[in-house]
């Protein structure tokens, strides 16, 4: 036990949980913490804005593996982080929010900068503390990083209250947590993994799902060893991508409404579909009744609450990607015998060849799946791979490979335009070593881009593509196919100038009008220690292909 204040206990406690880096911006309801902070080893970095701070603590956790920190003061400070808290939860990404808040003898007072941020975040948050009790800190934080970074991990906030900040108490760091009603399940009950087993021995046209719990629990090799065992091709989810390298040979690429040829044909010509870590949101499975329709589901995924919820599975498997991956394998194994399945292979590699087709360049100006398969050219393969959200996100998933677990980070749940910014910075910041691209649009750019101004100064160095087509892409897309194109509130006119806008903030800034001028740019990026902004002007009439239209089976798949 050892006497000290509210907030120099909050900072002890987080350097004892490894915590090395805090995005955040202070204020008047968090300022005690700061004043310690002035005299720690953790580093903060000053964002421009809290959504970006929780952003970038997102973008460091899915980069790092680790739970990412950000820290705002109250009122507006705490509501402008909770775009980001979301995003985080939609996707299960682990990060702590830090906010301040008004002295307790003021709370429910409407008091200055006060907001219920408890209430507000209870539906996004795995859990949420507000400290009433000073002594209570070391417990709470220590609660909130196992919350955060077991079971299926997410975000969990913590209010202090300024005057727990400033009380003084006796602190005790070492006490065990115990939660009741908190108990992850890791381990896959035999029975069900046998059955599951079973299933995959008759399987004549099996498939692999992958989800980001797949990449969470670092079940890639698991993941990769079953499927060569079984030769049973491997579709991903958008959180998944990267879960097995694009080109491996049973690598189906990404399912769903912007899917590839391959992985929504072969996924609803399945008899048996393995889906691990991944929550058949709608955007993967298209019309839900229509979906696999003449295959057997086995579903495992960490979070009994997912297990139902959009799809009844067959055989439904709660546990540890990493854990049930490794017990089928095991079990499968000692009874397999290796099928032949050139015909069902075959079909894969034909379809596959449809997909490659597409990255085509022929026409005016340049084409964004040739653009994503340049920058792959260019990048070394643990390179780190950002997005915002839109068409410029789609094209990224659909045309710029990945190959290793932890480089293609993007909002999947929530959507959340801005995030690719933010997320580079986290990134970049907790993998100094390799580049950090963002595929950017020019709308979801814009509303992060003050945040060059916490790259430079921090010296941060990423690199922003934005694929310019002055009009929000994705609307006009809808508009265009399903409204006639009747194109309401999308034309963004062409403003701002993005070199200049990079060149005001201390970046440097190019604009490419062809691959050779794209090439050049890119290049002096990568050997840059500057963030780089690369505007590359693209047609407004571009549209993401293959799509499946809203309400459809996988298979009603537009090409063109």
């Amino acid at each position: 036990m050892v006497r000290m204040s509210g907030a120099r206990a909050l900072v002890e406690a987080l350097k004892r949980e490894g915590v090395e880096v805090i995005f955040g911006i202070p204020g008047g309801a968090i300022l005690p913490v700061y004043d310690v902070l002035y005299d720690s080893d953790i580093k903060h970095i000053l964002m421009r804005h809290e959504q970006c701070a929780a952003h970038a603590a997102d973008g460091y956790a899915r980069a790092s593996g680790r739970v990412g920190v950000c820290m705002a003061t109250s009122g507006p400070g705490a509501t402008n982080l909770v775009t980001g808290i979301a995003n985080a939860y939609m996707d299960s990404s682990p990060i702590i929010a830090i906010t301040g808040q008004v002295p307790r003898a003021f709370i429910g007072k409407d008091a200055f900068q006060e907001t219920d941020i408890i209430g507000i975040t209870t539906p996004i948050t795995k859990c949420n503390f507000q400290v009433r009790n000073a002594a209570d800190i070391p417990k709470i934080v220590k609660t909130a990083f196992y919350i955060a970074s077991t079971g299926r991990r997410g975000p969990v906030l913590i209010d202090l209250p300024r005057d727990t900040q400033l009380e003084e108490a006796e602190m005790n760091f070492d006490e065990k947590i115990e939660l009741r009603g908190y108990k992850p399940t890791y381990d896959p009950h035999p029975l069900q993994v046998e059955k599951a087993v079973q299933l995959l021995i008759q399987a004549e046209r099996p498939v692999i799902v992958a989800g980001g719990g797949v990449i969470a629990s670092n079940a890639c090799s698991e993941l990769i060893a079953l499927a060569e065992t079984l030769l049973a091709p491997v579709a991903t989810t958008l959180m998944g991508k990267g879960a097995i390298p694009e080109d491996h040979p049973l690598s189906l690429g990404m399912l769903g409404m912007h899917g590839t040829v391959a992985a929504n044909y072969i996924v609803q010509d399945a008899d048996v579909l393995l889906a691990v870590g991944m929550r058949f949101s709608d955007r993967s499975t298209g019309n839900i009744r229509a979906f696999c329709p003449n295959g057997k589901i086995i579903h495992v995924d960490i979070d009994s609450s997912e297990i139902g919820k959009n799809i009844k599975p067959h055989i439904p498997i709660v546990a540890d990607a990493k854990k049930a991956l490794q017990a089928i394998h095991s079990h499968l194994i000692e009874k397999f015998k290796r099928k032949e399945r050139s015909t069902w292979l075959s079909r894969v590699q034909e379809l596959k060849k449809i997909h490659e087709e597409m990255i085509k360049s022929e026409g005016d100006g340049i084409k964004p799946p040739a653009l994503m398969a340049e920058i792959r050219r260019l990048l070394p393969n643990d390179a780190i791979v950002t997005t915002e959200v839109g068409q410029n996100q789609m094209w990224a998933a659909l045309y710029l490979k990945t190959y290793k677990p932890r480089t293609f980070i993007s909002s999947g749940g929530l959507g959340t335009m801005g995030f690719g910014f933010p997320a580079a910075i986290g990134a970049k910041v907790a993998c100094p070593n390799v580049p950090v691209v963002d595929i950017a649009g020019d709308g979801s750019f814009i509303m992060t881009e003050q945040d060059l101004a916490s790259s430079v100064a921090w010296k941060i160095p990423v690199i922003v593509v934005v694929l310019n087509n002055s009009v929000l892409g994705m609307v006009a897309q809808w508009q265009r196919l399903f409204y006639r194109r009747r194109y309401s509130a999308v034309d963004l006119k062409g403003i701002p100038d993005f070199v200049k806008l990079a060149e005001a903030y201390g970046a440097q800034g190019f604009r490419a009008q062809s691959i050779e001028e794209f090439r050049a740019a890119f290049k002096e990026a990568l050997n840059s220690d500057v963030t780089t902004v690369i505007d590359v002007p693209i047609s407004s009439e571009e549209n993401v292909m293959p799509m499946v239209p809203p309400g459809n089976s996988l298979k009603d798949i537009m090409l063109s």
